[in-house]
């Protein structure tokens, strides 16, 4: 691992991405939200995915020059066609276009169609409680994870993202597997089995082996078929809301992970629904009665969304000696990227 400071992280990745085909603007944007991902925790979705989007983009399924273009409204909702543009880009203004709704109507829901991957689904969370927002938000994707029942790829993986502001914001960041495939991969690369049962090997037997598991792409929906039902019915709905492409659709484009996916923004305003105060203090109180819970036999800290990223994010990042661990593979790759 190398331990990089996040002011040359930021910068490098921007220049990466500027080297692409990437405006100014528009990669100073996602090397924002790359390098906040790492700083996060989230490296397979931070420093862990520049390489394929600059790969993506060099093969023309994602357009940098493409924007947004709203093609339905209905008071608090909207459609907008991402015309496969970067997905981040397409995310972040959505999430800030259903902010827009949300103060106007109390709620607000934009749903997205053929865009593309939008990374770290948490970023769009964060960046909504932060300002004061409630958020409710999924995408679906290509099919990598069997249907509860099935051997092969048969549904979308299909991330799940929830938070409510508080001092200590709640935020949930869930894929619809047990361990997303970029979880998979930064256990592998440390050298570390999984927790618990992540996937199916070529026995098909369970598995805590992440390089079992990615060889036979049988990942494990979260809690069997609950979430392999969520994970069928998320995909229906953002495909119904964006009037865009269920998974199997998706499937036949071929087109790169995430590409040509559905999204769906759903923003409310505490302040018209019985006031921030009270909203902070709901979640304060959630966060104090977790807190005060007896811990199980390990000893460590009783746990809840967010937790641990709003500890990091309270750290200044910007600080002379803040640096995050990268993986010595990945950093390499993008320092060749960067030339």
């Amino acid at each position: 691992m190398t331990a990089v400071p996040f002011t040359t992280l930021l910068h490098t990745l921007e220049r990466v991405l500027q080297r692409a085909g990437l405006t100014s603007a528009d990669a100073r944007l996602c090397a924002r939200l790359h390098a906040e991902s790492t700083w996060d925790g989230v490296a397979s979705h931070g420093v862990g995915r520049i390489a394929r989007f600059v790969d993506y983009v060099r093969r023309g399924w994602v357009d940098p020059s493409a924007t947004l273009e709203r093609v339905h409204a209905l008071g608090a909702l909207e459609v907008h066609d991402g015309h496969f543009g970067i997905g981040v880009r397409n995310a972040l203004q959505a999430t800030e276009r259903a902010m827009s709704l949300a103060e106007e109507h109390g709620m607000g829901v934009v749903a997205l169609r053929d865009t593309t991957h939008w990374m770290r689904g948490g970023s769009y969370g964060w960046h909504a409680v932060e300002r004061g927002y409630a958020a409710l938000m999924w995408t679906n994707t290509e099919s990598c994870m069997p249907a509860w029942g099935s051997s092969q790829q048969s549904i979308g993986n299909n991330p799940l993202v929830m938070g409510v502001p508080g001092e200590s914001p709640l935020v949930l960041d869930m894929a619809m597997s047990q361990f997303s495939y970029g979880k998979l991969q930064t256990l592998r690369q440390q050298g570390k089995p999984l927790p618990v049962d992540g996937g199916f090997d070529a026995q098909g037997e369970l598995t805590r082996e992440p390089a079992a598991i990615e060889a036979t792409r049988r990942i494990l929906p979260t809690g069997y078929w609950k979430g392999s039902g969520l994970a069928i019915l998320l995909d229906a709905l953002a495909a119904l809301l964006a009037q865009g492409r269920p998974s199997h659709e998706i499937d036949k484009l071929q087109r790169g992970s995430g590409t040509g996916c559905c999204q769906v923004f759903m923003l409310f305003d505490p302040r018209q629904l019985g006031g921030q105060e009270l909203c902070h203090h709901l979640v304060d109180g959630i966060t104090a009665h977790l807190a005060s819970a007896a811990p199980d036999e390990s000893g460590a800290p009783v746990r809840w969304p967010g937790k641990s990223t709003d500890e990091r994010r309270r750290r200044d990042r910007y600080a002379p000696d803040a640096a995050v661990e990268v993986d010595d593979a990945t950093w390499n790759e993008i320092l060749s990227l960067a030339e």
